[in-house]
Formats: structure tokens, C-alpha cells, sequence
């Protein structure tokens, strides 16, 4: 199962586009930062990840202050470039 919930801070926020498809999509740069137990140890560990959301909820999401802190659920892709991933919203939690 592909299922992704993360909660993060918005760094950055692209223009609304719309898809082929007439569909709403927002690029954003999501931040998270926290500390994890791995192998009974304590680690700090903070990330910046690409994220896009597409459909009704681009406009919500779309409105959320920068540097406003949320929990977004969703599930990880390829970018098209093959690069690294992204995060695509299905929710916010």
C-alpha cells in the first residue's frame, strides 16, 4: 500500500494551473522536521519534499498560509523527470 500522512509546514507555493483535463493543481514545497526512534535510538530528522495536489482540494489547499503547519495524507510517485518523488495530496488532515 502506497499511503503517505506527513505533517509539515508549506515553504512554498506555485501558481495554480489546470491540467489538460480542466482540473485544478497546485505545486507546493512542503518541510518537516521531528525527532524518530530508529533501532531504539533517538534521530532528528528534517526533510523538504515536492508535493502537488489536483482537483477541488487545490483551491483549499491553495489558501493555506506559508509557513502554516498542517497534516497532509496522500501517496508518493515518480516526478516525470524519473528524479526523486513526489508527494501527491489526497487530503488534508
Amino acid at each position: 500500500m502506497n499511503r503517505v500522512v506527513l505533517s509539515a509546514v508549506v515553504v512554498e507555493r506555485g501558481a495554480m494551473r489546470y491540467t489538460p483535463a480542466g482540473l485544478p493543481a497546485l505545486d507546493l514545497r512542503l518541510a518537516h522536521e521531528s525527532t524518530v526512534t530508529e533501532a531504539g535510538h533517538p534521530r532528528k530528522l528534517g526533510l523538504e519534499l515536492k508535493a502537488v495536489v489536483i482537483g477541488p482540494l487545490a483551491q483549499s489547499i491553495g489558501r493555506l498560509e506559508l509557513g502554516s503547519a498542517h497534516e497532509f495524507g496522500g501517496f508518493l510517485a515518480s516526478q516525470r523527470n524519473g528524479r526523486g518523488v513526489v508527494l501527491h495530496i489526497t487530503e488534508l488532515l
